[in-house]
């Protein structure tokens, strides 16, 4: 099908230019994620919107993730809870970010592909007040294509990516969608999914990476449906489990 290939060859550009553009950020980044592990401290994840969640998701309890995330979940952000949406409310991120333990010195990871969001962009500015390191994965060219004012943005009008101490870009173009198919206006297929994943998969790689060139084994979970994986993950469970503010009722 051609338009398999050509979907195909769009997501495998986006990720490209992923690898191949964004070495630098993401080496900081997982610089970051690193230090965290060597002081025994949490990661703070925030996918902060009705996909972008999934951001977190992917990097949370996770096999071949680390064991140290702290993923923020607030009622109401996916797609699967949104009664009511609050993507679009203000004046509740502090209050989040403070559930979820986010504090001085902290590293947060904030993954929003638009970048323009209210909820994205209280949180941003919440956690520079709190005194957190912000890793925003996010699309620069998506909320610059964002004219100013409308219902989408915050108040503000600020972007993402203008907030955040290191910027991965997942070069996603704005609208999301990247497949022109003949007879149809508006563009199909997604693309933000895949490259909000393999960025923050990246990361958690490189700083995978550091730990082990300085001689410190990261913690990494192995998958619990292979023979021992429970096993194996118990350490990371007594360790870090109790720290994380959104826990499996099993643990």
């Amino acid at each position: 099908m051609k338009s398999a290939e050509e979907y195909l060859e769009g997501i495998t550009g986006i990720l490209r230019a992923i690898t191949e553009q964004e070495q630098q950020p993401i080496e900081e980044a997982a610089r970051l994620v690193a230090s965290r592990v060597e002081e025994g401290k949490l990661v703070h994840v925030f996918g902060s919107g009705g996909h972008s969640i999934m951001g977190a998701m992917e990097v949370f309890w996770r096999a071949g993730g680390f064991a140290n995330v702290n993923p923020i979940f607030p009622a109401g952000l996916s797609l699967i809870d949104s009664h009511p949406n609050i993507e679009r409310t203000t004046g509740i991120a502090y209050s989040i970010l403070r559930y979820y333990g986010v504090g001085k010195d902290d590293v947060l990871i904030l993954i929003n592909v638009n970048g323009i969001n209210p909820i994205t962009i209280d949180s941003a500015m919440e956690a520079k007040k709190l005194g957190a390191k912000i890793i925003a994965i996010t699309s620069p060219a998506f909320a610059n294509n964002v004219p100013p004012n409308i219902s989408a943005r915050h108040p503000s009008n600020k972007n993402l990516h203008e907030l955040a101490d290191i910027v991965v870009d997942a070069h996603v173009p704005a609208g999301d969608a990247i497949l022109k198919i003949k007879g149809i206006e508006q563009a199909v297929g997604a693309s933000s999914s895949y490259a909000i994943l393999f960025a923050a998969n990246l990361i958690f790689v490189r700083a995978a990476e550091l730990l082990i060139e300085k001689g410190i084994q990261p913690p990494i979970w192995t998958s619990a449906n292979v023979k021992g994986g429970d096993e194996a993950n118990k350490k990371y469970l007594k360790k870090y489990l109790p720290l994380v503010h959104h826990l499996y009722p099993m643990f």
